[in-house]
């Protein structure tokens, strides 16, 4: 009987591993062209292994690529590609994990996208970052792909010198080049763009341990000209070149492996990205990141959008919006997530 129990509960774990890591079929989305009379540079060829280095490459676009949240990804992709003057000469750059079906998920973006400028990496940071994350209080952001991040420097080729940044769980209404294009001052410090709210309550974002004691809160005294501002990491502008300079991955782990030794916050990834750049961060326009649009909606509190023009969605929190759509209980704004949803009828994206 033991035996039997034994074989039982194993394949019932396999079936789950296999579950966790199947990749679905995705409809193929339209090809979309650049624009005649937007100047667009050559397109890039999507058969070259080198097309990363590109000089015809407008923008490059840097996300994660995971099974769990790859229904986002092809969303997102698709409204950038919908919504770009020049959507042939993107570039994207995908950091996938080294224990993922990462072929399968090429073929499956590939065959989506056939005409897609894109290169997927592993990320073979994992684990080292593994080491590094202490544990918060949400288990998806102890997942070492959400440090991913944090090492954009190292794992896309030196030739790449700015790249954008995107959540996979977010949509875009506006061309990515006018992001893409974000201006960042002169000064060789400031190596991100993002928006950025002064008004938030920063004390949240850590832990009384750090605010009791001056050598950790005066991180963000006024005499070192920091703002403690907060910005959302699911959308930026990253200068590559002077990250590498000021080997700002090597900061961030350094705030990373304190945490380790003395818990100093509470929420993944985002608080030493704060403890490294708030208040040293090019302000961007707060239309293109209307955050949270999953948090309070998790529980059946549908948040609305802020006030003022919308150029990015962005479902951060627990509610993603492929979740609420298959359990039939969506939020208004989802419907605007699902006209870009690949899984769902080709009329939706025709008439989007």
């Amino acid at each position: 009987m033991a035996t039997k129990l034994s074989q039982t509960l194993a394949l019932l774990l396999l079936c789950a591993r296999v579950a966790a890591t199947a990749v679905p079929e995705y409809r193929e989305a339209p090809h979309f062209t650049n624009s005649a009379s937007a100047r667009c540079p050559p397109p890039l060829p999507h058969t070259d292994a080198d097309a990363a280095c590109s000089p015809h490459a407008a923008v490059h676009v840097a996300m994660t690529l995971d099974a769990s949240y790859l229904r986002g990804t092809m969303a997102a992709v698709l409204s950038v590609l919908r919504h770009a003057s020049c959507p042939e000469s993107v570039h994207f750059h995908f950091l996938a994990s080294p224990t993922s079906p990462i072929s399968r998920l090429r073929d499956t973006v590939r065959a989506s996208f056939p005409s897609l400028a894109f290169r997927v990496y592993a990320f073979d940071d994992e684990p080292r970052v593994a080491g590094l994350i202490s544990t918060s209080i949400r288990g998806a952001l102890d997942r070492p792909l959400n440090y991913a991040r944090s090492y954009l420097a190292t794992t896309l080729p030196s030739c790449v010198r700015r790249v954008v940044y995107l959540d996979s769980d977010v949509i875009l209404t506006d061309d990515i080049a006018s992001l893409a294009a974000t201006p960042l001052p002169s000064d060789e410090t400031t190596a991100v763009a993002a928006p950025e709210y002064c008004g938030a309550n920063f004390t949240a974002y850590f832990t009384p341990t750090f605010w009791s004691s001056p050598s950790l809160s005066n991180t963000f005294s006024a005499g070192d000209r920091r703002r403690p501002c907060y910005f959302n990491t699911g959308v930026m502008v990253i200068d590559l070149a002077r990250w590498r300079r000021a080997d700002y991955t090597a900061q961030i782990e350094e705030w990373m492996e304190l945490q380790k030794r003395v818990r100093i916050y509470e929420l993944g990834s985002l608080p030493p990205f704060l403890l490294v750049f708030a208040g040293r961060i090019a302000a961007v326009d707060h239309r293109w990141n209307q955050h949270g649009l999953g948090g309070d909606n998790y529980r059946g509190l549908c948040r609305g959008l802020h006030a003022g023009a919308v150029s990015l969605l962005h479902w951060s929190g627990k509610g993603k919006p492929w979740d609420r759509l298959d359990a039939g209980m969506p939020c208004p704004i989802d419907a605007v997530w699902a006209k870009y949803d690949l899984l769902r009828p080709a009329a939706a994206i025709e008439s989007s």
